[in-house]
């Protein structure tokens, strides 16, 4: 049952990570309640600190919480595989027509709704994990952090380790060290076109930190200057990734089908998200221990408060590209009301009706 939530989600889960995982939550904490709200907080400071497409990687922790290594395989698949589909049909019009749709009017309502939706599923987050006046303090930092520009990464190891620094004035007591993931990429052992894709794409998925876009830089670095990949195909992969309802990483689908086919498709998709699983399957069995580890939960707790501060930072970031006229916000006032005031409405029907009443406006 849980793979065919993850299949409504990704065909309808418009709008990065951020959309991915407040959809996600509202299925497995608010609607069926296969966990509460600060396991998955804690999932969610979990992913954020290893590489990889963090809304993947949440469903891959869901599916191994609740079905084991078959769970972990199930829902990772069925999260990946609908927006792999659609990037590969459209790779298919790209190369043989020469084009791809254009559906920005599409667009037009959708953004403004997304934003409404992730407001709606950050405020109980925001709500569970401030439950200190440290808790509040740490998430100033990582606001203000970002509107410096820092890194992710720095700000969420940083704030973790911020409370591990505090936690040893407080507690004398010894804390246990948690051995880092060392990272080994694949190199390339044949000149194979095929296997340099996989090897390329199975190295940026180990070691890819960040947002997804970061993923576009490697790219550039790894296959257009090598001249496997001109620079207008890169433009038209990352449209791609705008216009399907999935992470960005799907546009790895787009870029192996106009290198080498199906066979390069279907090679750097199996790569991109190969580590992912293996990350997960190696991470998520600790979640609970660190949980129950006094010090190491304070770590988890500000990490925690670091994740819903970047992902409300990247919310706010949406509304000041999205919401730019009376019609936008428009639709993503409306859309705030329906959310707040409908609490078990899905969010599906949000993205519907903030797509139908954009096309409406479009019509004025």
């Amino acid at each position: 049952a849980g793979s065919v939530h993850f299949h409504r989600d990704k065909f309808t889960a418009f709008g990065g990570p951020a959309a991915h995982i407040a959809m996600m939550r509202e299925e497995v904490v608010v609607k069926r309640q296969w966990m509460s709200e600060q396991h998955y907080l804690d999932l969610i400071g979990a992913t954020n600190l290893i590489p990889g497409p963090n809304s993947t990687e949440m469903a891959i922790h869901i599916g191994r919480e609740r079905g084991g290594a078959k769970g972990l395989i199930v829902a990772g698949l069925c999260f990946i595989l609908p927006a792999v589909f659609i990037t590969a049909m459209l790779a298919w019009l790209y190369v043989n027509y020469g084009t791809i749709p254009q559906v920005q009017s599409f667009f037009y309502g959708i953004k403004p709704a997304i934003i409404a939706v992730i407001i709606a599923a950050v405020y109980p987050m925001a709500k569970k994990s401030l439950h200190s006046m440290e808790m509040y303090l740490y998430a100033a930092i990582a606001i203000v952090l970002c509107f410096l520009g820092v890194n992710e990464l720095v700000i969420l190891f940083g704030t973790g380790a911020l409370a591990l620094l505090l936690s040893t004035f407080k507690n004398s007591n010894k804390v246990n060290g948690v051995s880092p993931i060392l990272l080994i990429s694949g190199q390339a052992i044949s000149s194979s076109l095929n296997l340099k894709l996989f090897f390329t794409f199975l190295k940026i998925g180990a070691l890819l930190y960040g947002s997804g876009y970061v993923l576009f830089a490697f790219i550039d670095d790894e296959l257009v200057k090598q001249g496997l990949l001109n620079r207008q195909q890169l433009i038209d992969a990352i449209a791609i990734g705008q216009m399907t309802p999935g992470p960005v990483f799907s546009s790895v689908t787009f870029i192996g089908y106009v290198i080498n086919g199906w066979s390069g498709s279907l090679l750097a998709t199996v790569a991109i998200f190969l580590p992912s699983f293996l990350f997960v399957a190696l991470l998520n069995p600790l979640i609970p221990k660190m949980r129950k580890s006094k010090k190491l939960s304070g770590f988890l707790d500000a990490v925690n408060v670091a994740s819903v501060a970047l992902i409300a930072f990247v919310c706010l970031q949406m509304g000041v590209d999205s919401i730019t006229d009376w019609k936008t916000t428009l639709i993503a006032i409306t859309s705030m009301v329906v959310c707040f005031r409908f609490t078990k409405l899905n969010s599906a029907f949000i993205v519907i009706g903030g797509s139908l009443l954009g096309y409406l406006l479009t019509l004025i």
